[in-house]
């Protein structure tokens, strides 16, 4: 399993926001070379960035830090937040980033975000389906940096790429995301059962190397992790030896 350590940015600082709200924001670093740095230096092969003013904005808003952090790592970059065109795709591929995060434009425009699949490649491009929980036990697509329900059902966005059309799609549990409350092991338990084909990666709630463990043993391909690292619950080194 990879272990995705996150860096999210607002206004070129490392926040982490609570349960997807900008109204819940905690800082915690200025410099986010800093922390991309002891990311590298513990020999992590991928680093999960994230745009939140590109997210809010609808279209990326910090795509020079995060080529600059590209350039600067040597875990290679997966990143997104307010990609909702060919050309923002383009833009990030350009500046040196592995894999672009695609979120609203995956659940809106399916067609179009399947053209992009083919032309940029399958293993360029992760589908970030972020779901908030309903109460008839469903999982409704949230849009535009979660602020925002779609009334589209998580397994229905899935039907719109059936297997062999998409590699890998991240899944956030935005009920959990910066709760430290644990991994929605149920859900993460179905995906792996509708879609074996698919490379999933885990979001929301990981609050210890136990859970890491626990989802890989699920067959989980990966796992976002954030508040954890940065409030010195997990150690990175023994989570990056869960793989």
């Amino acid at each position: 399993m990879i272990l995705y350590p996150a860096i999210d940015l607002i206004n070129g600082e490392c926040v982490r926001l609570a349960q997807g709200r900008f109204d819940a924001v905690t800082r915690y670093d200025s410099d986010p070379f800093k922390r991309l740095n002891m990311f590298n230096e513990e020999f992590a092969k991928w680093v999960h960035i994230v745009d939140l003013d590109g997210a809010k904005a609808g279209s990326p808003q910090q795509h020079e830090l995060i080529g600059r952090l590209a350039k600067a790592s040597r875990a290679k970059i997966q990143t997104g937040g307010g990609v909702r065109t060919r050309e923002h795709v383009q833009t990030l591929l350009d500046e040196g980033v592995s894999a672009v995060v695609v979120g609203s434009a995956a659940v809106k425009n399916p067609e179009e975000v399947r053209g992009w699949l083919r032309d940029f490649g399958k293993d360029r491009i992760t589908l970030a389906l972020d779901v908030l929980p309903t109460e008839d036990g469903d999982f409704d697509a949230a849009l535009h940096g979660w602020t925002e329900g779609s009334g589209i059902s998580l397994w229905s966005v899935l039907d719109q790429y059936p297997a062999n059309v998409a590699q890998r799609i991240l899944v956030t549990d935005v009920s959990r995301d910066g709760m430290l409350m644990g991994p929605n092991m149920d859900l993460m338990k179905a995906l792996r059962k509708a879609r074996p084909d698919l490379e999933i990666q885990a979001s929301g709630g990981v609050r210890s190397v136990e859970d890491l463990y626990d989802l890989k043993a699920l067959g989980v391909h990966g796992a976002i992790v954030g508040k954890a690292i940065y409030e010195g619950l997990i150690d990175l080194k023994a989570a990056l030896n869960v793989g």
